[in-house]
């Protein structure tokens, strides 16, 4: 499989547990979709939620197409995702729960060029958390340096 990676959000892996993982196709205007091959989204703040059987995704930015003139929309409008039936279901009832989300964790094109996005079932991290991440990031990292060394 073949996939070309337009956006991350990385902040999202930071800041929350992804528990479960989903890939949703995104309804989108032909100005938009160009623009999102040429890179200009950003998933920063973006959020999604179930709202009357359906999937929204809310905040996510995509810049107006270049050549685009009256037929480019709102940057920040509500779009679509395009999941089953019976996974939206599932999500509605995991999202229930106290403390969970949806957030966007990516957007690629997949092998047939459509635009895809992974949203992630989340928990919010705490202060603690975030820092135990990151003290176990460094370890690694200085026993990675310390394995380079002696290898050489």
């Amino acid at each position: 499989m073949a996939r070309k990676m337009i956006a991350q959000n990385k902040k999202a892996r930071h800041d929350y547990f992804i528990e479960n993982t989903y890939e949703a196709g995104i309804v989108l205007t032909g100005t938009e979709i160009k623009s999102i091959r040429q890179g200009k989204v950003n998933l920063k703040e973006s959020f999604a939620k179930v709202e009357h059987g359906e999937v929204f995704v809310y905040s996510m930015h995509v810049s107006p197409y270049d050549h685009g003139n009256i037929y480019n929309v709102d940057p920040m409008r509500p779009r679509k995702l395009l999941l089953n039936r019976s996974e939206i279901r599932k999500i509605d009832a995991i999202l229930s729960q106290q403390g969970l989300t949806l957030i966007p964790l990516s957007i690629y094109l997949n092998e047939k060029g459509m635009a895809k996005m992974e949203i992630g079932i989340a928990r919010g991290k705490k202060l603690y958390d975030k820092r135990q991440d990151i003290a176990k990031r460094d370890t690694n990292r200085q026993i990675d340096r310390l394995i380079k060394s002696r290898a050489r």
